[in-house]
């Protein structure tokens, strides 16, 4: 199979399911989105991590794969692909539960920072926030599951929580936000 098809030589690209749209579509920056978070996932998981990141973020690689497939695929009854749902939700959630539990309690805004890979961490936050603007404005304009918007919102804070829990770990101190009067 040839990587290359010259198909989107035009600025155009395919949906699952066939329907042509343009690479600057709503649709089609979402899931690009989503497809760079799983790539800055796999840059956290080159540095030195913890056992516990290293699970949790290749669980979410593949979880990061359906939702892409799902933004990438209107809804029709001629397509059955797996979607979102609320089982990776409760995952996230569960998972955030249990690294809280070692956490002290946040007092103040913190500063992304810390080890290499807690700050990469914190960066990977704002690309799935970024992920999650597009998929909301994209469904804005058409059907998207809600359960996709769901879960890059509960992603965010799954990595947010994931940040401070490398840097815990590791005992690299958090540090605080304090506007200056």
């Amino acid at each position: 199979m040839k990587i290359y098809t010259k198909k989107g030589d035009s600025g155009s690209t395919s949906l699952y399911g066939g329907q042509t749209v343009s690479k600057s579509s709503k649709r089609i920056a979402a899931y690009g989105t989503v497809d760079e978070l799983n790539s800055v996932l796999g840059m956290i998981l080159s540095e030195n991590h913890s056992n516990k990141a290293d699970d949790l973020l290749k669980k979410v690689q593949e979880q990061l794969f359906v939702l892409g497939a799902d933004l990438a695929t209107p809804f029709s009854k001629e397509t059955r692909i797996n979607r979102i749902s609320n089982h990776e939700i409760e995952f996230l959630e569960q998972s955030i539960d249990t690294m809280e539990e070692e956490l002290p309690p946040l007092k103040n805004f913190i500063l992304p920072g810390g080890t290499k890979a807690g700050s990469i961490i914190h960066f990977s936050r704002t690309v799935c926030r970024r992920a999650e603007r597009l998929a909301v404005e994209c469904a804005d304009e058409e059907y998207l599951s809600p359960e996709s918007i769901t879960y890059l919102n509960r992603l965010s804070d799954f990595l947010f929580v994931l940040g401070r829990y490398e840097n815990h770990i590791s005992g690299t101190e958090e540090t605080p936000w304090i506007p200056t009067k």
